[in-house]
């Protein structure tokens, strides 16, 4: 069964006025579906099926949308708040329509990947604890990072608060009074990576996530820029974790 939307109120969620505003628009023969100029802005269409045209401008209806963001210091994961800019506030017009929503926090000093999405099934699943999905950062540690650090890492460290955390994964890079690592952890407790360098007696000075899942931060992106998820790495996304959830089941 298909679903049908007033043109009106498709255009006004896109961000192409208020209803009162399209509706003159549409008085003036500036709105066409499927080639045709329309007459009502009331008018009843499947915006997933009929081609809709303002201004000579073809609306890109989708459901839902998927951002890769690398998001900036300073910046907070969160869709309001009165005294930080969000990552919502940070992103271009012709997303904030739909109403994303990141997946995720990364702490406000911390860098990188941040994947925004409305479809909320999918971030669900990408979040949820049983699901163990790896997510990859990158990070300057003030100390000398060890083998034994790295052996600690992969039996899980005792937090401050008394939990332990899963196995994670340590990678050395460069190795000094401040060391470069690569670290992958399976969950997403509150400032866990500094908290489990802090627990070696360490200090993280810089953090960067890479990867969540099989998607990899663009290295095209520069610090605050977007773009909607190929359809390559969407497929990936949800194959990977749907094939996760299978696995758990069985």
């Amino acid at each position: 069964m298909r679903e049908t939307q007033r043109v009106d109120r498709i255009l006004s969620n896109f961000g192409f006025g208020t209803r009162r505003e399209i509706k003159q628009l549409v008085k003036n023969g500036e709105v066409k579906v499927d080639g045709e100029v329309i007459k009502d802005s009331g008018m009843h269409v499947d915006p997933k099926t009929s081609k809709i045209e303002i201004s000579g401008q073809v609306l890109n209806y989708r459901q839902f949308i998927y951002v890769m963001m690398n998001k900036p210091a300073g910046v907070i994961s969160a869709t309001f708040d009165n005294r930080h800019e969000t990552v919502v506030d940070i992103l271009p017009e012709e997303y904030k329509c739909f109403d994303p929503f990141p997946v995720g926090r990364l702490d406000i000093d911390t860098e990188g990947l941040l994947l925004m999405t409305n479809d909320g099934q999918l971030a669900h699943e990408l979040l949820s604890p049983r699901k163990h999905v790896p997510k990859k950062y990158f990070a300057y540690i003030e100390g000398e990072v060890s083998a034994g650090d790295v052996k600690m890492f992969e039996e899980g460290i005792l937090l401050d608060d008394g939990y332990k955390t899963l196995p994670a994964e340590l990678h050395i890079l460069e190795q000094g009074e401040s060391s470069s690592v690569e670290v992958i952890i399976f969950e997403g407790k509150f400032h866990q990576v500094k908290r489990m360098f802090e627990a070696v007696g360490k200090k993280v000075k810089y953090l960067k996530r890479i990867t969540m899942g099989n998607l990899v931060l663009d290295e095209a992106l520069a610090t605050g820029e977007c773009r909607e998820l190929t359809e390559n790495e969407l497929t990936g996304l949800i194959n990977a974790v749907r094939t996760e959830n299978d696995s758990n089941l069985n």
